[in-house]
């Protein structure tokens, strides 16, 4: 089971982009998934959450600008991105918490899971 992301790129501020994170494998299920960011020299900071019922969070400083959803028939998360600013300049990951899958003979469960993590660069 792994986590694919893509969709990052360079663009000016006041544009757009939209991220997906799509989860390979023979997946059952996928609870939380989130995006994070991690900037240079910073820590990694959550941006957004949806839970499996479909209710999302975003941090306060994208608020407005971002949105989250899921689409579980492709086991994939997006992230919508508008009027970026130069400070989402960051390398963005997606997560899932947990993740039910099928083996050949049961299924199970694996914990905190992330993607390879797509660049986003957003010029002034």
């Amino acid at each position: 089971v792994q986590l694919q992301a893509s969709g990052g790129g360079l663009v000016q501020a006041g544009e757009s982009l939209k991220l997906s994170c799509a989860a390979s494998g023979r997946i059952a299920s996928i609870n939380t998934l989130a995006w994070y960011r991690q900037a240079p020299e910073k820590q990694r900071e959550l941006v957004a959450f949806i839970t499996i019922g479909g209710a999302t969070n975003l941090a306060d400083a994208v608020k407005g600008r971002f949105s989250i959803s899921r689409e579980d028939a492709k086991n994939t998360v997006y992230l919508q991105m508008n009027s970026l600013k130069p400070d989402d300049t960051a390398v963005y990951y997606c997560n899932a918490d947990r993740i039910r899958y099928y083996t050949d003979t049961r299924s199970s469960t694996i914990y905190n899971v992330w993607g390879q993590g797509t660049q986003v660069t957003v010029s002034s």
